[in-house]
């Protein structure tokens, strides 16, 4: 029998990892594998017809949602090339709210094309130079084909807002919550001369209870907490609104120290005083007109006892308490108020005043609610009830992310055709573009180009349309210069998008391509990963 001898693998390896020629190439392919693998996961949760995806995490929390920056903030990522994907699309996020989806996988298609170059000798630095000039010409294309919109024009900032929310969990209700989007940026926006939108100042306030439909557009402000004190007012009209930073309880001494008592005199003095303490208090609150009341959360001791509570409601002052310290300043701005720190500054003129405020039974909880305030800030709130926590959660979410397309329509105010169009647009302008350059540039253009194709061709895969068949009609129709025609996912065809009314900002699209495009260079620069041991 003859002995068939095993190769001592050990060597050669240990050899080809120090070995420079190959150790780089390896990096990058292990690096383009793993980017490409979180791509992979939200591939299929693109366009209307995406599906969404079930999160479990440690506690057994469950969250159901079709976000992409959601998906991947919740995955637990290890490798450091993959985590740049998921930063990646929480970049997204933050400058343009939505096509957190199609960044992921835009970057992926990037990375697929330059593993194609690679492995044909391509050297990455020259690669990486090439797509900045790529992403560049890029967006010059898009400019080109979008259109002006202007703020006042409520029907398109409509239309972008229900591109946005047609691919969620909730499209169903996007006939009530995008006229919510587009008219809460609108009150907190001059349309003549701000050039951003400060999301702060709209607040989202969860109840669950009651379907999505029930959600409404508040004029004033809504707090989560219900009423304190027995006997208080639960609906008080002509108010005047305090907020005050300070405890009403009986005061502590400023060191450790511990009052003994002997008899029961003694006691009921301690008893008298700290009523008296209490009642001249609530006694300054009511003369300086106060009929509402707020109070911070206080870190130190009870922001207000038992006791103040009893005698605030004996004088029909309503009380809300525990207002967190962060909502100090949107609760100001809308109400008109000023925040009292101590009670020789509670004075009539730091109240704000307003037309109501009531409490409401939600569900089995209650909320206390102040409309028709006298001069308002530029704030909004937005009730949100859903009826369960996942589709409540996500309603939020799908909210914030039809804000943040109005928000990109105020800082650019172009639009620009959805539904795969632009993509198919770019991919046949780069191409044309790619024959008048020379060297590198020249292939590299048309690998990247074709590599935009991936995202009309996952829309109609999603919808269960043959990708090819599709894709190769988008082309020609594009090629042909209709550059309006994207997939038209309902349907099943592809038709002119904008007479479908799917439009979406120009922000959102040119941002998706540059950062991809600064993505998938930062990846190919990487020839080493070094790990330190501290």
């Amino acid at each position: 029998m003859s002995k068939i001898q095993v190769p001592k693998m050990h060597n050669k390896r240990s050899k080809s990892e120090f070995n420079d020629k190959e150790k780089p190439a390896q990096i990058r392919g292990s690096n383009i594998v793993a980017a490409k693998a979180i791509a992979d996961v939200v591939r299929t949760s693109l366009g209307p017809r995406g599906m969404d995806k079930m999160i479990q995490d440690s506690k057994g929390e469950v969250t159901i949602t079709n976000d992409g920056a959601t998906i991947l903030k919740q995955m637990k990522v290890l490798h450091p090339a993959a985590k740049m994907l998921v930063e990646l699309s929480q970049a997204q996020d933050c400058e343009a709210g939505d096509g957190t989806t199609t960044v992921v996988i835009l970057a992926g298609a990037m990375l697929e094309a330059a593993q194609r170059m690679l492995n044909k000798g391509f050297h990455p630095a020259s690669i990486s130079d090439s797509l900045g000039h790529f992403a560049t010409k890029a967006v010059e294309i898009l400019e080109t084909i979008s259109i002006p919109v202007d703020l006042s024009d409520k029907t398109s900032l409509l239309k972008s807002a229900n591109t946005s929310l047609s691919s969620k969990v909730v499209h169903e209700h996007s006939g009530m919550l995008a006229p919510m989007a587009v008219d809460a940026v609108l009150k907190i926006v001059d349309p003549n001369k701000d050039t951003n939108v400060d999301l702060k100042d709209i607040r989202i306030i969860k109840k669950l209870g009651e379907t999505v439909e029930d959600s409404q557009l508040v004029d004033g402000i809504v707090f989560t907490q219900k009423t304190q004190g027995f006997g208080g007012p639960n609906k008080v009209e002509k108010t005047k609104v305090g907020l005050i930073q300070f405890c009403i309880s009986p005061p502590k001494t400023d060191m450790d120290n511990q009052v003994l008592i002997r008899d029961y005199t003694a006691m009921d003095r301690v008893l008298r005083e700290e009523r008296q303490y209490i009642l001249n208090i609530t006694k300054k609150i009511k003369a300086a007109g106060c009929n509402v009341l707020l109070i911070q959360k206080s870190i130190l001791r009870d922001a207000v006892s038992d006791l103040a509570l009893h005698l605030l409601a004996k004088q029909k002052i309503m009380v809300v308490k525990d207002i967190e310290r962060e909502d100090i300043e949107f609760v100001c701005k809308t109400l008109g108020c000023r925040p009292i720190a101590s009670l020789d500054h509670f004075v009539a003129e730091s109240l704000g005043s307003a037309d109501l405020a009531e409490e409401i039974q939600a569900g089995n909880s209650k909320f206390v609610k102040i409309t028709g305030v006298q001069n308002p800030g530029r704030t909004v709130s937005i009730l949100l009830r859903g009826s369960n926590k996942q589709v409540l959660e996500e309603a939020d979410r799908s909210l914030h992310d039809a804000l943040c397309v109005i928000r990109c329509l105020v800082k650019k105010r172009f639009l620009i055709p959805g539904g795969g169009a632009p993509e198919a647009e770019l991919s046949v302008k780069l191409t044309q573009h790619a024959q008048t350059l020379g060297g590198m540039d020249a292939y590299t253009f048309r690998a990247f180009a074709q590599a935009l194709e991936v995202i009309p061709s996952i829309l109609a895969e999603n919808a269960g349309l043959s990708s090819i068949s599709t894709v190769t009609e988008l082309r020609n129709r594009h090629a042909n210069g209709e550059t309006h025609a994207g997939i038209n996912v309902r349907k099943g065809t592809i038709s002119n998008i904008i007479e479908e009314n799917v439009l979406q900002p120009l922000l959102v699209s040119t941002s998706a391509v540059t950062l991809a495009a600064e993505c998938v260079r930062s990846i190919l620069k990487i020839d080493d990963i070094v790990n330190v041991i501290r």
